[in-house]
């Protein structure tokens, strides 16, 4: 008893040890940190604002900040800061609700193209080809403009072009990984194929699909901002950040801040992903540790 308790301790020290050394990277610590804020302003955000986000009062419009608007009032007589905080659970829940059906997509054809093979394979990266062969932001726009403005048709429109490069990376994974002996050995030991996927495979593609994924979601928050910039998306009233930026561009000389709030917003949450892919990334290079 007294050697398991030993092996049980020890194994706890070296994996709190792990996770320790996991948080202590300044990028990955500051990278969550940031994001750790902003999803706690959007989840506390329908406690914390002062007015109704949507409620127009044209006799309070374009207002200095004040202790009943802290932020002042957009075009409209809308408290800005109720607004931004609102626009922070649409932008961030939208974002994270594409981002899992776009990862879906992308690591269920990659793990089929690259484990089947043949013909299927040869098919089904041809068309990745094709669809990579257009700049992701050109293809959103051309899907957004015939589908038309509006939230749904966006998500369609970002998953037609963001599982292209998931799909790459899973199928190159797979198939470096598919033929190695312990792959093979499990297959000869009588296991099927869902079995080898995921005890085998799914372990491989796990951590670069990681820091993919914190880099993809302050690319997705910057193609979503776009697209309701260009009137392409979330719709008015809605407070989207991108959608604010399109409203305050008319009065950018008067009022600058209803773009640079937004704008700030939109910068900080995008560096925070981009910190915390950078601080993955070189975490989980082994030739990075010693």
């Amino acid at each position: 008893m007294n050697n398991k308790s030993s092996v049980a301790t020890h194994s706890s020290r070296v994996y709190f040890h792990t996770r320790w050394r996991t948080f202590r990277n300044p990028m990955i610590a500051s990278g969550m940190g940031l994001v750790a804020v902003v999803v706690l302003l959007a989840i506390i955000s329908p406690w914390i604002v002062p007015n109704d986000p949507l409620l127009v009062n044209m006799a309070d419009r374009l207002l200095s900040p004040s202790l009943e608007y802290p932020l002042g009032t957009d075009h409209l007589g809308r408290c800005l800061f109720s607004r931004l905080m609102d626009g922070a659970r649409m932008t961030l829940g939208t974002t994270f609700v594409f981002i899992t059906i776009v990862v879906s997509i992308g690591v269920t054809i990659g793990l089929f193209s690259g484990y089947v093979g043949g013909i299927v394979d040869s098919i089904l990266m041809r068309v990745t080809d094709g669809l990579g062969a257009v700049p992701e932001f050109l293809l959103a726009v051309a899907v957004a403009g015939f589908l038309g403005p509006g939230l749904l048709n966006v998500m369609f429109a970002i998953c037609c072009v963001k599982w292209i490069s998931y799909a790459r990376l899973v199928r190159g994974i797979i198939l470096s990984e598919r033929e190695k002996e312990y792959v093979l050995a499990s297959i000869v030991a009588g296991s099927g194929t869902w079995t080898v996927i995921k005890r085998h495979l799914l372990r491989q593609i796990a951590s670069p699909l990681a820091v993919v994924a914190a880099l993809d979601v302050g690319k997705m928050i910057l193609l979503i901002s776009m697209l309701s910039y260009l009137g392409l998306g979330t719709q008015p009233p809605a407070p989207e950040w991108g959608a604010m930026l399109s409203d305050g561009r008319p009065y950018f000389q008067a009022a600058p801040e209803l773009m640079i709030y937004p704008g700030l917003l939109i910068l900080t949450v995008v560096l925070a992903c981009n910190l915390l892919s950078d601080g993955l990334r070189d975490h989980l290079d082994v030739r990075n540790r010693t």
